[in-house]
């Protein structure tokens, strides 16, 4: 049973949560979502207590209810935030495991929402930092530095090109050098869960960035050759608690 009088939302208040829940639980009710999704994450970026206390009734709606999976997903993608309720959150590893079940069965249904869902299982896995930064591959950038030389390399996945390259801001990216991305068979780790899920789900557009993604690349500088997926996780992803 949560305590709800300890359970501060976004705006540091404690009633508005339980109330704003009762009301979708009990009928479709837009502007109690929008509400929600306010008090539950702050400016696109942070939890509160009352956002983890909030996931079991997320999670038992959201089989029926597309804002329930989203703003479910929302928060377990900022869960590795500082929102002082990781006890909580272990808590609610049952209903995590069971969201992630849901959010896989969905992903099978090739829904409209794809990326929004692949994401949110991301993060269900712990895989935080990738759930906050993956694309959909149409347009992505990754900046990142050469791990020999130190020049800042920008490495391009998209319906313009796959490649490695030097910005300049009056040229463009200039010195190309194509990705070379790893076949399915030989990834390893989340590079390869991600991939197989995204061929399994004939999302080919997604599984061939996430095989570049996890590629090799060459550094137009010194032309040595590095992966860069490891680089750009060395260089971003943050220490989790």
């Amino acid at each position: 049973m949560v305590n709800w009088a300890q359970m501060y939302d976004c705006h540091s208040d404690v009633d508005r949560v339980p109330e704003l829940l009762a009301r979708v639980e009990r009928e479709y009710d837009s502007e109690a979502w929008t509400e929600l999704g306010h008090r539950l994450i702050l400016e696109h970026d942070l939890v509160s207590p009352a956002s983890i206390a909030a996931l079991p009734w997320l999670v038992r709606l959201a089989s029926e209810s597309r804002e329930a999976r989203h703003l479910a997903g929302e928060i377990m993608e900022r869960a590795a935030s500082h929102h002082g309720s990781d006890e909580l959150l272990a808590e609610s590893a049952d209903v995590i495991v069971k969201f992630g079940a849901l959010l896989d069965r969905h992903l099978q249904s090739r829904p409209s929402d794809y990326l929004v869902t692949f994401r949110a299982l991301l993060a269900v896995e712990g895989q935080y930092h990738w759930s906050n930064v993956l694309g959909d591959f149409a347009d992505d950038f990754y900046d990142l530095r050469c791990p020999h030389c130190g020049v800042e390399v920008i490495v391009a996945i998209g319906d313009y090109g796959r490649y490695s390259a030097i910005r300049d801001w009056n040229l463009g990216d200039v010195d190309r050098r194509d990705l070379r991305p790893r076949p399915g068979e030989e990834l390893t780790g989340v590079g390869r869960w991600m991939h197989e899920i995204a061929v399994r789900d004939e999302e080919v557009a997604l599984a061939e960035g996430i095989a570049h993604l996890f590629g090799k690349a060459e550094c137009p500088r010194c032309a040595s050759v590095f992966t860069i997926a490891d680089e750009y996780e060395a260089a971003n992803c943050p220490v989790l608690r």
